[in-house]
């Protein structure tokens, strides 16, 4: 029979009760112990769950405090050196502070895991790594399973892409040269999962299914030959995409079972089913683990009979990846509409899935209640009348070139954008949400549960934006924001104001550590009945003198942030989504708003894995964001805004969104990657972020103003703008008033300076 597994499963807790711990942890409100407590209680209740749906293994290690790149960092003993924290005995309290940063340090480096819009702490490695092992997490809680007499399957990423993941700051570090060290500590570990009587060891190498060449291949081949040989089987576990092209190498190591993604990429099966012996275990990631779809349970069984009568228990059945990208469980959603609901499977339903599929495989009359309401559910939403809609469909068929440009090219609306907004040199902003305090989140909750009114709500709301806009104006600011006081999320508050979405209770995700989003649901055409911020975006307008920015969620970032329709092409959607923004934009430069930013953050989250996939992705993602803007004169400037992505590879596709402004993390990085929009000769505006805003951390005024210092070496000074990282949502108020004090500093201190030696640099050509 066919053998039942997964790769991961939320860690969150289907109450976000890991969230709600660690932030009362970092309050200082429980300790440590109280912490760990909640930990191993979802652990257990996560492990019980996969029993219970009767999976062959329990998936143990999946879970992290944080971070699972960071979790690994801790256990393979591999701190950044600048913390100067002992690895063996890193506490809690430590290990946070490696994610959020301290007093004395910033936070390690963020960026997105692969294509998805999990972000993860990346590893700082250098010289003097060691990899002698740091804290036994990871080993205890393997013994938590192991004392439930569960039958365990530890998980880790593998050292390649765990290399390859990394970073190092020191100029000509071959990160590869680590590798043996690195060997050697994963050899230990497996040989005390020995000692614990483990069978099975997966290693999770995404970074197979990427353009790897040359050593990076090669080590592979090195490092597998070794752990192959340990005494525990080894499963080598590829996802997000294809590794077909490795599969006559991967075939020849003494791994014991390969794990491919069969969503993503169904067209590398028989690729790896004839390379791999037959005395190989072939893992078929059958069920989506990033959407959250009702899978058609008989379309799958029926491509996997073959295999199935091929190699028996050689075959097992999993997710494509781990579950940690889609919600825990449909159980608490009350509200959701009965049809769409039944088209739906979220992780807990994903295991019921797996284990159908598994009995179909041995037993098929006995699974043909399961196959049959699957079949059914499928069949209603293909026919539903709710997924389909003329009108939207007949704008997308009038779209025409012209759309996607606007009147003039850059150096000319930058001249009457100039002359029009009078900014100084250096102008100061910020991304556009400010602290949701709980008084916000409170009447929120009130007027959702119907205890508040609309017009008290609406007054609340606008008593709270009031205040924002008085704060920025005390702060200095140049161009301020309404500071999105009633959004509860940048893709849900649109969402909520389209046709075409559907939203959960409890549908939430790990975004990062505490950070969890609760991404809507795209199940049909989108259509915007009527605008959707305007009236908070010229209200907010009418409170002050300066320029206030309108702030949208643009296209791309609808599309990746929400879990999307699988029944046509995403482009498809994408601009669909492209016309309602570019309705908005039309709508806002109507009512007066001169400056709109488009936020894109997700744009090279979206970006396909391989290379040659690139071309087509970033024709129609950077289209549609040009038709969201296109409809405006050259007088109104068009902002984006991006973040936590490396970008320096598709700077040319960034470039022709043609942005009046970009806005870019790059503090974690310390304006790293600036250098790359610098060598590019980027040619718009552009705000690299001079602080942090996912860290409870307040630079310097000298902090920051190093940074801008860098940035004007890049970039001309015009051409800068002065602003965070991100939004300030998840911030409060004393941290966001101090860093914002000390970055409108920073920038007024640099434009007297610059204005100065100006001057002096006149004078002197006049004198002469």
């Amino acid at each position: 029979m066919a053998r039942t597994h997964i790769h991961g499963f939320p860690r969150i807790g289907a109450h976000r009760e890991l969230k709600f711990a660690q932030e009362s942890f970092w309050r200082g409100e429980s300790d440590d112990a109280a912490l760990r407590g909640v930990a191993q209680a979802l652990r257990a209740r996560h492990w019980e769950q996969q029993r219970a749906a009767g999976l062959d293994f329990v998936t143990v290690g999946d879970f992290a405090y944080y971070d699972q790149m960071l979790s690994l960092t801790a256990l393979l003993g591999a701190l950044p050196e600048r913390f100067a924290f002992e690895p063996a005995s890193l506490s809690l309290a430590q290990y946070y502070e490696l994610a959020r940063g301290n007093t004395a340090q910033p936070a390690m480096e963020m960026t997105k895991w692969f294509d998805t819009n999990y972000h993860y702490l990346v590893p700082e490695l250098g010289p003097q790594t060691t990899f002698n092992g740091g804290v036994n997490w990871f080993f205890e809680e393997i013994d938590e399973a192991l004392a439930l007499n569960l039958p365990v399957k530890p998980v880790l990423i593998g050292p390649i892409t765990y290399l390859w993941l990394s970073k190092s700051h020191v100029t000509g570090f071959d990160r590869l040269s680590l590798l043996p060290k690195l060997v050697i500590r994963y050899l230990r570990i497996l040989d005390e999962l020995k000692q614990r009587g483990i069978e099975w060891m997966q290693l999770d190498e995404p970074a197979l299914c990427l353009d790897l060449e040359g050593e990076w291949l090669e080590a592979f081949s090195a490092v597998y030959e070794v752990l192959g040989a340990s005494g525990v089987k080894v499963l080598l576990a590829t996802y997000f995409g294809t590794a077909a092209d490795h599969a006559p190498r991967v075939a020849t190591l003494p791994v014991h079972g390969v794990h491919i993604d069969l969503v993503r990429a169904p067209e590398q099966l028989e690729a790896w089913h004839e390379a791999l012996p037959a005395d190989r275990v072939l893992s078929a990631g059958v069920i989506d683990g990033r959407n959250i779809w009702r899978a058609d349970l008989g379309e799958i069984v029926d491509s996997l009979q073959r295999l199935h009568a091929q190699r028996g228990d050689k075959l097992w059945v999993a997710p494509s990846c781990s579950l940690l990208h889609v919600p825990v469980t449909l159980d608490l959603e009350k509200r959701l509409d009965t049809d769409l609901k039944s088209w739906l499977a979220f992780a807990s339903e994903k295991l019921d899935e797996l284990g159908a599929i598994a009995l179909a495989l041995h037993d098929p009359a006995a699974a043909e209640p399961q196959l049959a309401a699957a079949d059914k559910a499928l069949d209603a939403r293909r026919s539903s009348s709710a997924v389909m809609n003329v009108l939207v469909q007949r704008k997308v068929a009038t779209i025409t070139d012209e759309m996607a440009n606007r009147k003039s090219q850059f150096a000319d609306r930058s001249r009457v954008q100039r002359h029009s907004l009078k900014l100084p040199l250096l102008p100061t902003t910020t991304i556009g949400s400010f602290p949701q305090t709980p008084g916000i989140r409170k009447a929120r909750a009130a007027y959702r549960r119907g205890e508040l009114r609309a017009l008290d709500y609406l007054e609340r709301m606008r008593a709270e934006t009031a205040s924002v806009l008085r704060k920025q104006e005390e702060l200095g600011l140049d161009v301020l924001v309404h500071g999105e006081v009633e959004r509860n999320d940048m893709v849900e508050f649109f969402a909520e104001r389209l046709w075409g979405y559907a939203f959960t209770e409890c549908g939430w995700v790990q975004n990062y550590g505490a950070q969890c989003v609760k991404p809507p649901i795209l199940y049909g055409d989108i259509y915007r009945p009527e605008p959707m911020m305007v009236d908070a975006a010229c209200h907010a307008q009418s409170l002050t003198d300066r320029l206030v920015k309108g702030v949208l969620t643009g296209p791309v970032t609808m599309l990746e942030w929400s879990f999307v329709r699988d029944d046509q092409p995403r482009s498809i959607t994408a601009l669909q989504l492209a016309l309602v923004i570019r309705e908005e934009v039309v709508d806002l430069e109507k009512a007066g708003i001169r400056i709109i930013q488009i936020d894109e953050p997700a744009f090279r989250e979206g970006l396909p894995l391989r290379r040659i996939d690139w071309p087509a992705y970033l024709e129609w993602a950077t289209r549609t964001f040009r038709i969201s803007a296109g409809g405006v004169s050259d007088a109104t400037q068009i902002h984006t805004h991006m973040c936590y992505s490396e970008f320096n590879d598709i700077l040319p596709a960034i470039a022709a969104l043609d942005a009046d402004v970009i806005t870019i993390e790059t503090s974690r990085s310390s304006m790293e990657l600036l250098a790359g929009f610098g060598a590019f000769a980027y040619p718009n505006g552009i705000g690299p972020g001079v602080y942090d805003t996912h860290s409870p951390r307040v630079p310097s005024v000298e902090a920051m103003q190093r940074l801008l210092e860098r940035a004007c070496e890049v970039i001309p000074a015009e051409r800068l703008w002065v602003n965070p990282d991100c939004g300030l949502k998840t911030r409060s108020w004393p941290e966001t008033e101090a860093a914002l004090t000390n970055m409108v500093l920073a920038a007024r201190t640099l434009r007297q300076r610059l204005e100065a030696e100006r001057t002096n640099a006149e004078f002197a050509v006049h004198a002469g």
